[in-house]
């Protein structure tokens, strides 16, 4: 489990391009037959992937419970969400298994002690993107198929923004103690996402882009808005975005990409907007 430490954006100004990926990106989301985590002390979020192949992974494989968390299993003062960007796969939550097919969701509650995951074809293998935040109590395991997601259609093509957003882990969908999670897919000939920029002082956020095709990139821009700087960011690659910083970003190609926050609050449209023609 890697672990960041909260940084400051008084500090972030003076970061070289070295500096600011060792702070907040997250290289490398997915590997073959494992589990990968970063623990983020921007409130607690802990960003995961799993990559099932020829080998049935649990949650909490690669983590001392005690040391990092203070607990005796990963679930036990956490909730989770999970969506699939891969192949068909299936996870089992005490023993309560689901199938996620691509772009489906799957919300794990607290007090889940056993949470593991399995490929169902080695030549599709599953892609289980996850983030975690602190939970106070329980709600239901839920499964969040593509139907049962919100899904809305905002931007335009002329302002090269189109785009969907679907929310899964959504207090429309179901009720969590904080975490909020969803994928957005920008339209062929759409590069732009998050624009106008906002910050949200109630929450923070971690973006994990996907659906890159070949040596395309998304330029992530972040800090203040009158101090931005900008992660060049390659497929199936995350970055930590604190509650000071815009989150944005403009791709050479079209793309999609996992939002998952977590805060004081869970209300999707709760930001602060910064006019366009002010950033710096």
């Amino acid at each position: 489990m890697d672990i960041r430490y909260s940084a400051n954006q008084r500090d972030m100004k003076r970061y070289t391009t070295e500096e600011l990926r060792r702070e907040f990106f997250i290289e490398k989301v997915f590997a073959p037959d494992d589990v990968t985590g970063v623990y983020s002390h921007v409130d607690r979020v802990i960003a995961m992937g799993a990559m099932p192949i020829h080998k049935t992974l649990r949650l909490d494989q690669n983590i001392d419970c005690w040391k990092t968390l203070g607990s005796k299993f990963f679930l036990a003062g956490r909730e989770l969400g999970v969506i699939n960007i891969g192949g068909p796969g299936l996870v089992k939550a005490d023993g309560q298994e689901f199938r996620l097919n691509r772009i489906e969701g799957l919300y794990v509650s607290m007090g889940t002690r056993d949470v593991e995951f399995k490929a169902e074809k080695t030549d599709n293998p599953p892609k289980f993107y996850m983030a975690s935040a602190p939970a106070h109590r329980p709600y239901p395991t839920t499964a969040i198929p593509y139907d049962k997601a919100i899904h809305r259609e905002v931007g335009a093509l002329e302002t090269s923004n189109a785009r969907t957003i679907n929310q899964f882990v959504h207090a429309d969908v179901l009720e969590t103690c904080q975490l909020a999670m969803g994928l957005t897919a920008l339209k062929p000939g759409s590069v732009w996402n998050t624009m106008p920029v906002h910050t949200h002082e109630r929450r923070m956020e971690v973006y994990m882009y996907f659906d890159l095709a070949g040596d395309n990139v998304v330029f992530h821009l972040m800090g203040e808005p009158t101090e931005t700087r900008h992660i060049v960011m390659g497929n199936e690659q995350a970055v930590i975005s604190p509650s000071w910083s815009i989150h944005s970003g403009c791709g050479t190609s079209n793309y999609s990409f996992i939002w998952a926050m977590a805060g004081e609050n869970k209300v999707f449209d709760d930001m602060d907007a910064f006019p366009t023609a002010s950033l710096r």
